[in-house]
């Protein structure tokens, strides 16, 4: 099963697939260019057994093309964030494997896969993977997450029991593709929606191409919500049907404004790149907007010791790196998303924080270790800790406090800063450097967490 092809098979070949400012473009248009990019892949891969084909394309209609042709080719997509610095970007290439790299231009970029020690080649192949991408994860460690067709269509069945999209449907899309791409635009397509790409994030410019397009369901960040909350130019939004809130913790105040703005409450859910949409707040969103509501139809949840966990359909086959099976993920089918929670008398989940340390900035995530390892190698560095500060715009961001090999002369906010600047993403580059005598650490020598400050 080739989980592009059964897009193709249902879909109405003459309703808009994708919208991006003037540009529109047919499912039967969109199924002809992903077979061409097929076509390209299959004359132009120097080695044809290869199959773990980077995608270094931005937001776009040409993003969705090539990706449905790689995924539609039988090969593996891995995203490459444009985001990421050389360093993260060669990490990514390395950690995957990566074989060859389709750009935005349609150039095909040949790669000699440098593998780690112990990468699980025969045991990858044998799943015929659809899709792999290094995520948040929740054990403060970047793995990549394997999905197979098989697991893409349970995943995108289910989480649609809850939204409910359809043909009728005009998605306004704002979030990078390369993030969410697998279980978001693949579920609008699969559906035979629309999706609206909007490149910005000015709440004026969202709310034109929604109304310009008549966008019937908004899937985004409470970064976006609390803007479009706060457009003043009274314009109305007509088509809403939907507002769906994920990638962070939404606030109840963000959650009232965008109430009384537009009339449609926010419906906050939980996505995991592991598991899909478990809960999606729908019942509940109006009074307990700081919920996310009730497990969707198939799924299960649970509290253990105050973690969550859920079980349901479209659960990842694989972590890839280091490699563990689904069965070893999520024993007896449970899997333990990472989040402290808490249930109330009518079974709403409530997120009270998380058991690890990653930081979410805007809907990204970021781990304190990833750039602990940079400000580390700062010879003026003798320990550092990065915690999280929660931000009203942005949801969090990284603070970085440092402890000097010479207290009388610490590194410089500049040399730090240029640091950061060359081997991180803008987003995880800390907002504040703080020079502390000590930092707190367990018994074990190892450095206390604490994600707000």
């Amino acid at each position: 099963m080739n989980i592009v092809e059964t897009i193709f098979r249902q879909a109405d070949p003459q309703a808009i697939a994708l919208i991006h400012g003037e540009s529109k473009i047919t499912f039967a248009a969109l199924d002809a260019s992903s077979q061409e990019v097929v076509t390209r892949l299959e004359s132009r891969l120097e080695n044809p057994i290869a199959f773990r084909i980077g995608l270094d394309c931005p937001n776009g209609i040409t993003h969705v093309v090539l990706a449905l042709g790689i995924v539609r080719s039988g090969k593996c997509l891995i995203p490459i964030a444009s985001e990421l610095t050389t360093t993260e970007r060669e990490d990514l290439i390395r950690r995957t494997g990566i074989e060859a790299i389709l750009h935005a231009n349609g150039e095909l970029e040949p790669r000699t896969p440098l593998l780690p020690p112990g990468f699980p080649e025969e045991k990858l192949h044998a799943l015929q993977p659809a899709f792999i991408r290094f995520s948040s994860g929740t054990t403060g460690v970047s793995k990549g997450i394997v999905l197979t067709h098989e697991s893409l269509l349970e995943r995108i069945s289910a989480a649609n029991r809850g939204l409910q999209i359809g043909p009728s449907d005009r998605v306004v899309w704002i979030l990078p593709m390369a993030h969410h791409f697998a279980v978001s635009i693949i579920l609008y397509l699969w559906c035979g929606a629309a999706t609206i790409i909007v490149e910005s994030h000015l709440a004026g410019d969202i709310l034109t191409a929604a109304r310009q397009h008549r966008g019937t369901v908004l899937y985004g960040a409470p970064f976006h919500h609390a803007l479009l909350a706060a457009e003043a130019s009274g314009r109305d939004w007509p088509g809403l049907r939907l507002a769906v809130s994920t990638a962070a913790a939404l606030a109840s105040s963000t959650a009232e404004a965008f109430l009384a703005r537009y009339g449609v409450p926010l419906s906050q859910g939980l996505g995991i790149i592991e598991i899909g949409l478990p809960f999606l707040n729908l019942t509940s969103a109006r009074n307990k907007p700081a919920s996310i509501g009730r497990p969707q139809p198939d799924f299960s949840a649970r509290l253990v010791e105050g973690q969550l966990q859920v079980r349901g359909p479209g659960m990842l086959d694989a972590y890839l790196a280091p490699w563990q099976t689904r069965q070893e993920i999520a024993p007896g089918g449970w899997f333990a998303t990472g989040d402290l929670a808490r249930v109330d008398e009518d079974g709403d989940y409530y997120l009270e924080g998380r058991s690890h340390s990653v930081i979410n900035v805007a809907g990204m995530k970021c781990f304190p270790e990833e750039i602990e390892v940079v400000l580390g190698s700062h010879p003026g560095v003798r320990r550092v800790r990065v915690i999280g500060r929660p931000h009203p715009k942005v949801g969090t961001v990284p603070v970085a406090e440092i402890v000097p090999h010479d207290p009388a002369q610490p590194p410089s906010l500049a040399e730090l800063s240029a640091l950061c600047r060359r081997e991180l993403a803008r987003y995880k580059i800390p907002v504040d450097y703080r020079f502390v005598s000590e930092l707190p650490v367990t018994a074990s020598g190892k450095i206390k967490r604490n994600t707000n400050v």
